[in-house]
């Protein structure tokens, strides 16, 4: 019989062994991890911990003991802030008074990002000498496929990954919490797991195992609206959905009911796109006559967020930020932006953000004319988290099933083949071919 597969990963030297022991054989270091599949495994979700504060803390080594929080300014909310900010109860969007009252000897560091770019960038830089397949989720985030890499790295992913993050933490100065996996939805869901310096391994033995004790809201798109629909109907965790049929939760839930099915269930066939990173999805048109009319401009609003959740309904994103743009005679720009409870690829949402942003700027301008509209959707995201807790309202419900019907009756008949809502009030004086960004 051959050697037995190696089991067990030292994180600190990132070498193999057949089996776990107190301490590595090879270093005598006690920080490993083993699991039965881990030499199979090749989906990866890399995560950098409380990464602006780390940064903050990485340049200043006065504050590698202190608590952390970056925010403030206009909005006053922490951006984020460091593990022991997070153990008084500090938490990201928290109201800066709020934070401090819960952590006062908290030190408050206005955001650089320009400084977090660059930290962001040399991870990415990093994670793109270990595979081309890589799809960035944010500055601090990715998910990496690491198939077939097993020859030209002379070792497995998981000692791969152990290295990667010895030489983030080495190099750059921050540290990072790893998720290995069968697929996106467990690697993301272990590197979770264990922050921050997480190594997390979850094989597919063992999915359904490590799922079952988590509350619904660990699943993708289950927040506080669609975990009560669930508790309604008696289900607060993973393994009562594990029991029910894929059948029965779709009747009860439709689409959601068998997304919630293959989730609950650690399955998800989604693959690591490279290719699908975007900052924003926008669209925007110029009239021949300047506009003032509420009326027309919100017809031409609601076109264009139909135009642009067709394009991320398609592309599989989400945005959480909606942000309306308006150019007046003079060509000066003017946007305003809103940000979202959760992300939303949805028309309905992203027009009602846009016109509750276009109605304040009318309310403060009246009688303003304007030569150009646009509206975008940015902080994007894989759709799987999207509209979570909008699908589990009847109502709502409808809405999105009726969305995703007319965008397929639009992709075969053209985008002319329904029109909906304020977009049957056309104005009389056409707009310009549309000019969109991205």
């Amino acid at each position: 019989m051959g050697a037995a597969a190696p089991t067990a990963l030292c994180r600190d030297c990132a070498s193999l062994f057949a089996a776990a022991s107190p301490r590595c054989p090879n270093c005598g270091s006690p920080r490993q991890v083993s699991h039965p599949e881990l030499g199979g495994l090749s989906i990866a979700h890399v995560d950098c911990d409380a990464f602006y504060a780390a940064v903050e803390k990485r340049d200043n080594p006065a504050l590698a003991d202190v608590p952390v929080i970056v925010g403030g300014g206009r909005r006053g909310v922490v951006t984020t802030c460091c593990y022991l900010a997070r153990i008084h109860g500090v938490r990201s969007a928290m109201p800066m008074f709020k934070a401090l009252k819960a952590c006062p000897d908290a030190v408050v560091i206005r955001p650089d990002f320009p400084k977090y770019v660059e930290a962001g960038r040399a991870v990415r830089a990093k994670m793109l000498d270990l595979t081309p397949l890589v799809q960035p989720i944010s500055i601090d985030e990715a998910f990496l496929d690491l198939s077939g890499t097993e020859r030209l790295h002379g070792a497995p992913p998981a000692a791969v990954l152990a290295k990667f993050a010895r030489e983030v933490e080495g190099e750059i100065g921050i540290t990072v919490s790893i998720g290995l996996a069968p697929n996106k939805f467990l690697a993301k869901f272990a590197s979770d797991h264990e922050k921050p310096r997480g190594f997390t391994v979850i094989g597919a033995a063992d999915a359904m195992a490590r799922l079952a004790p988590e509350p619904v809201t660990r699943l993708p798109g289950v927040g506080p609206a669609a975990a009560a629909r669930l508790a309604s109907g008696g289900i607060t965790h993973v393994h009562q959905l594990q029991v029910l049929e894929e059948t029965d939760l779709m009747r009860r839930f439709g689409e959601t009911g068998q997304r919630l099915y293959r989730l609950a269930h650690g399955r998800d066939a989604r693959a690591v796109d490279p290719s699908s990173e975007r900052k924003s999805i926008s669209a925007e048109t110029t009239f021949d006559d300047d506009l003032s009319d509420r009326q027309t401009l919100l017809a031409l609003l609601r076109h264009l967020s139909e135009k642009i959740t067709t394009r991320a309904k398609s592309a599989e994103f989400a945005g959480r930020t909606v942000t309306l743009k308006l150019k007046t005679p003079d060509f000066r720009n003017h946007t305003r932006a809103e940000t979202l409870d959760r992300p939303t690829a949805m028309a309905h949402r992203v027009f009602a953000s846009g016109r509750r942003l276009l109605d304040a700027e009318l309310a403060k301008h009246p009688g303003r004319r304007f030569r150009l509209i646009g509206i975008g959707l940015s902080h994007l995201s894989d759709d799987v988290d999207a509209d979570g807790d909008d699908l589990f309202d009847p109502h709502a419900a409808r809405l999105g099933e009726a969305e995703r019907a007319v965008d397929r009756l639009r992709e075969k008949f053209g985008d002319q083949a329904v029109v909906i809502g304020l977009t049957l009030d056309s104005p009389k004086r056409r707009p310009r071919s549309p000019r969109n960004s991205s």
